[in-house]
């Protein structure tokens, strides 16, 4: 029996039409599958309720899988796709497996001789970094810093000279209600001269980036409130 295909769908990054963000293509092969893969069921129902699935929507399978799903697990959310139904992955903001679950599976999916394909999309990181005018050739994406003092000021120094002694952009994200926060010790655990890039509701209509060094941005700090970001981090 020839397997199916796992098809990695990205989704847009916050309350945006689909087709303003994907492409035709990933649109229409969304629409083509009945079994998904996804981090909470319940927004993959409204994702595909939005790009217009033929559904109904309460008869397709949505298996969950989270950062709780056990290793043990895997080989049966890929049985249907071994026994030949593709399958989707379905991320719940921007492209799936990138700081999100599903490379566990994915790997899995290699080692069964599975087709993994990548299907085009919004990525929170890459666009920030299109957009931040710093290194684009190094970089480095650390996911969540240290929520704890001293543990973050010391994480962000350390990325500070790893910046400086690689030349490489340093990357990473906050829960949007700790952005203050993580801002404040930026301001003032970095040096003044260091970049700063902060990139929130990429592609939504309230969408700002704006980069400046942390000298500009203690003399006109620019809070990026509650909104999904990515901070960018270049020490020259």
């Amino acid at each position: 029996m020839t397997p199916g295909a796992l098809w990695l769908i990205p989704t847009p990054l916050g309350e945006a039409n689909p087709e303003a963000v994907l492409s035709g293509a990933v649109i229409e092969r969304t629409r083509s599958l009945r079994y998904f893969l996804a981090e909470e069921p319940k927004s993959a129902r409204a994702f595909l309720k939005s790009v217009g699935h033929p559904g109904p929507i309460a008869s397709l399978r949505i298996e969950r899988l989270d950062h709780n799903t056990r290793p043990e697990e895997l080989p049966a959310l890929l049985q249907p796709v071994r026994e030949g139904s593709d399958a989707g992955l379905v991320s719940e903001a921007g492209c799936p497996a990138v700081a999100d679950p599903g490379a566990s599976l994915i790997r899995l999916a290699h080692g069964q001789g599975i087709r993994v394909v990548p299907l085009p999309g919004p990525s929170s990181i890459v666009l920030a970094l299109m957009a931040s005018g710093l290194e684009t050739q190094r970089f480095a994406f650390h996911g969540y810093l240290p929520v704890k003092e001293p543990d973050r000021t010391r994480s962000i120094q350390a990325l500070e000279r790893r910046s400086r002694e690689a030349g490489e952009t340093q990357i990473f994200i906050e829960t949007p209600y700790r952005n203050g926060s993580l801002l404040s010790a930026l301001l003032s655990g970095c040096r003044a001269d260091t970049w700063l890039c902060i990139a929130s509701d990429l592609t939504l209509p309230g969408e700002s980036v704006v980069t400046r060094r942390i000298a500009q941005w203690r003399s006109a700090r620019a809070d990026p409130g509650r909104r999904p970001s990515v901070f960018l981090l270049l020490r020259e």
